[in-house]
């Protein structure tokens, strides 16, 4: 291996981390930025030479790739979570995938000039919608948990099926020279689905009892899980060609809803994972393109992107959701939302080669015209969804929320004063007077362990973006800190120390990455908070102004505990100890004043009159 390649395979990395920067500053997908940096670096400047640096080992590494996101998406399909939907969901996979199909193969006869076995290629490429770029959309979309649901179901489950029938097609295409396409298609369809189906769900159930049994030791379930993966989706497309992506999704779908298996940190590694490769591949499949194929497209292949925004999903949609539960709100943003990824684009660069070398001549027509297709409803969706459904009235709030662990006096106190301040909190507890005396206040609660296989399947976060566990029990402030560390990230998390837990040493101290940042300054404890809601003390808001700065209100600092603070904006932002940020006029400060009678109060107020001592500041 010379420097030029070692200096290409780190551009692409060294890109892919950029876009993906970029794309989080200006929270707009990613995709947008990783297909212009591959166009960039490949067909404008021809400084990245993608068929020279990967030659006869791209296809596979793109098939393995492509393999591993959808194992990662399928592992995340709970069949819990569209009870009652299923039919719209089996809809959409077969009725809407063939309104699309049908649409998109018009199309491109129609306005593209497509024979129709070309056509008809193009339409089973294009009616994947790619979990890659619904997932990070619907983060940003944030519609209803029944519209998310059903979505992402579609996405993960479409992309096998899609793919499948770019694979029948060219079976079709390539079995014409024989005199029997019909028959022989028909077979293929038979082996893709029995192998591909067999397959996973075998290796679905066997690995599962690996994992249930704890089989392997925890370092290694990871790397044995991948391993596995990669050994099932060769094992199946030996036998049947292209039946791997198949397989691999069937597979995870197994492992998501297996009673006993647990998948989180397979999940948390797949994901990390799927990021890179996602990355490198739109980057790598957008290098590939030639400057005449940019070139030869134009109002035509536009054409061909209108009919799919407006007329083959919102055809789609309506059919498929006939008689469904859903309201009319619901299935208009439904009919407009189906972003094209990264399985699209890798599926028609796979069959343009191999149509290319069976002597389809214009197989290479496909490759431009579907990455357009991509970008077009990528821009298109990212850009106007958001705006629809806030419209539509089926947008969930920003994850503003608080979820508290604990329902005890001092979360209950915490909680009131949250949802006064117009914040979604919930209250989790497994203590049944705790969650009754919660209820009586009128505050959310869920009755339960909040660390529970329940709780993940009915504990409803929508709206909620930060964890505060302030429960006595330092071990289960520690473990719901990690558990929920997935869900709302690291920077999210906030727990309330015990009073035993400030008294041990430094070695016996849980970690900042498990426990996240402690609540209210290094002084504050459970015990010491409990007691101060316990003999009263009044919660108050003050609201900084030109007037009345920070620093003055730092000044009378002996008097109050400096808990939240609420920006121009609404965000909700926690005091903890070693904070840096300065609140400006504008934001409301919440705090505790503490009880004249309390002597801590009194030489603290001395103290103040004195000299100032600098207070806990905030986090973002």
């Amino acid at each position: 291996m010379d420097d030029t390649t070692l200096i290409a395979l780190t551009g692409i990395g060294l890109i892919a981390l950029a876009s993906q920067w970029i794309a989080w500053w200006l929270r707009l997908p990613a995709i947008l930025f990783l297909l212009l940096a591959g166009l960039v670096a490949g067909p404008v400047t021809g400084w990245l030479d993608v068929q020279a640096l990967f030659g006869d080992l791209l296809f596979p590494f793109v098939s393995l790739s492509v393999a591993i996101i959808l194992f990662e998406c399928s592992l995340t399909l709970r069949l819990s979570e569209i009870r009652g939907l299923e039919g719209v969901v089996r809809n959409l996979v077969s009725v809407g995938m063939l309104v699309s199909w049908a649409v998109a193969t018009l199309a491109s006869r129609w306005l593209l000039g497509f024979d129709w076995s070309l056509a008809l290629l193009f339409g089973g490429i294009t009616v994947v919608t790619g979990p890659t770029v619904i997932l990070p959309m619907l983060r940003s979309v944030r519609p209803t948990a029944k519209v998310a649901s059903l979505l992402r179901w579609e996405g993960i489950v479409i992309d096998p099926i899609g793919a499948l029938a770019a694979v029948l097609v060219y079976e079709f295409i390539v079995a014409q020279q024989t005199g029997h396409a019909f028959a022989l298609t028909l077979l293929t369809f038979i082996k893709l689905i029995g192998i591909g189906g067999v397959t996973g769900a075998a290796a679905g159930y066997v690995w599962g009892l690996v994992l249930r049994h704890y089989l392997l030791p925890d370092y290694l379930v990871n790397v044995a899980t991948l391993l596995v993966l990669f050994g099932v989706f060769t094992f199946s497309n030996v036998l049947q060609h292209e039946s791997g992506l198949l397989a691999v999704t069937v597979m995870g779908m197994w492992l998501a809803n297996m009673r006993g298996v647990h998948t989180e940190e397979l999940l948390s590694f797949k994901e990390s994972l799927s990021v890179l490769l996602i990355s490198g591949l739109f980057i790598i499949l957008a290098a590939r393109l030639q400057v005449e194929e940019l070139e030869s497209l134009g109002l035509p292949a536009l054409g061909v992107l209108v009919a799919i925004l407006l007329l083959a999903r919102p055809l789609g949609v309506a059919l498929s959701t006939l008689g469904s539960s859903l309201n009319w709100r619901e299935r208009v943003l439904m009919g407009w939302f189906a972003p094209r990824g990264i399985v699209a684009a890798a599926v028609s660069a796979l069959f343009a080669l191999r149509l290319e070398e069976q002597g389809v001549v214009a197989a290479p027509q496909i490759v431009p015209v579907t990455f357009l297709v991509i970008i077009g409803t990528v821009v298109v969706y990212s850009t106007t969804t958001r705006l629809l459904a806030k419209l539509l009235g089926i947008s969930e709030p920003a994850p503003n929320g608080v979820l508290l662990i604990g329902a005890n006096p001092v979360a209950r106190a915490l909680a009131r004063t949250l949802h006064e301040q117009e914040f979604r909190v919930l209250l989790a507890d497994s203590n049944w007077d705790h969650i009754r005396a919660a209820r009586m206040d009128g505050l959310p609660t869920y009755y339960g362990n909040p660390l529970s296989e329940h709780a993940e399947r009915h504990l409803d976060l929508s709206g909620i973006g930060r964890l505060m566990a302030v429960s006595p029990s330092a071990e289960l402030n520690s473990l719901a800190a990690l558990h929920y560390r997935q869900d709302f990230g690291r920077n999210q998390i906030f727990t309330m120390p015990t009073a035993q837990e400030k008294k041990v040493g430094e070695k016996h101290k849980t970690a900042m990455e498990v426990r996240g940042y402690l609540l209210f300054g290094e002084d504050m404890s459970y015990a010491k908070l409990a007691s101060l809601v316990s003999r009263n003390a009044e919660f108050r808001t003050t609201t900084l102004s030109e007037e009345f700065s920070f620093e003055d209100y730092r000044a009378r600092e002996g008097q109050f505990i400096s808990l939240f603070a609420v920006t121009p904006r609404g965000r909700l932002q926690i005091f903890v100890a070693g904070g840096k940020m300065q609140p400006e006029a504008g934001w409301r400060i919440i705090s505790l004043s503490l009880p004249d009678d309390d002597e801590a109060t009194k030489a603290a107020k001395a103290q103040a009159a004195k000299k100032e001592r600098p207070a806990p500041d905030m986090l973002p």
